[in-house]
């Protein structure tokens, strides 16, 4: 034991009510501004193109495709497939882009709390 304690007693332990009313308020300033974080990212887009421009599709913070635009010339009846092909490559390069542009800006609210990765 250590100098100064008796046997069953156990050490004190700082904070009590107080400290848990100031994490419980640091935490909600936090949610606060992960949800105003939150709204700014649902107003932004990002665009991205594949087929050398030919396929350009612009996404929202919701990732929600908001426009998708094609070159006349890349419409081709005899090969749909590479058409299709062009639009996926181009949504999924908008929806990773998207998905890194709100992880930065949570990071920014989170950065320092040691939140596991993808929770907010």
């Amino acid at each position: 034991m250590g100098r100064g304690m008796k046997a069953g007693k156990k050490p004190k332990q700082g904070g009590g009510a107080k400290a848990q009313q100031q994490q419980m308020a640091q935490l909600q300033a936090i949610q606060r501004e992960m949800d105003k974080v939150q709204a700014e990212i649902e107003e932004m887009e990002t665009s991205a193109s594949s087929g050398g421009g030919a396929v350009q599709v612009t996404v929202n913070g919701k990732k929600e495709i908001t426009e998708i635009k094609l070159e006349p010339d890349i419409v081709d009846p005899d090969d749909i497939e590479m058409l299709q092909d062009l639009v996926m490559t181009a949504v999924n390069e908008a929806l990773r882009q998207m998905e890194e542009i709100s992880q930065n800006e949570m990071n920014k609210v989170t950065g320092g709390l040691g939140l596991p990765e993808g929770m907010f």
